[in-house]
């Protein structure tokens, strides 16, 4: 018997895909979470990304909405100075006053 060529190893393996129903997620990452994800797999000993995600994608499922809280993307608030405000506040009136026919909304 002769030894698979790498086409008809790609071609059993593309099939074997194709029978498990297998999609392929791809995921763009900074940095930062790719080295989140490198310290978490040195953690755990696993050394196969895909696996390192789809393991803790099934732990988060089996948590159930106990794990929604980890899903919860950090939020940035913004907050104004005054002196940010005065400042657009008066350049917008500038603005305006080159523009006439606008009206003035004076914030709440």
């Amino acid at each position: 018997m002769a030894a698979k060529t790498g086409t008809q190893r790609s071609a059993k393996c593309a099939e074997k895909r194709i029978a498990a129903n297998e999609e392929e997620l791809r995921l763009r990452v900074r940095p930062g979470t790719k080295q989140a994800l490198a310290d978490l797999m040195e953690w755990s000993g696993i050394t196969e990304q895909g696996e390192a995600m789809t393991l803790m994608i099934h732990h988060l499922h089996a948590m159930g909405s106990k794990a929604i809280f980890l899903l919860d993307p950090p939020r940035h608030e913004f907050t104004i100075s005054e002196n940010v405000a005065r400042e657009f506040r008066n350049k917008s009136l500038l603005a305006i006053q080159k523009d006439p026919g606008d009206e003035i909304i004076e914030p709440a």
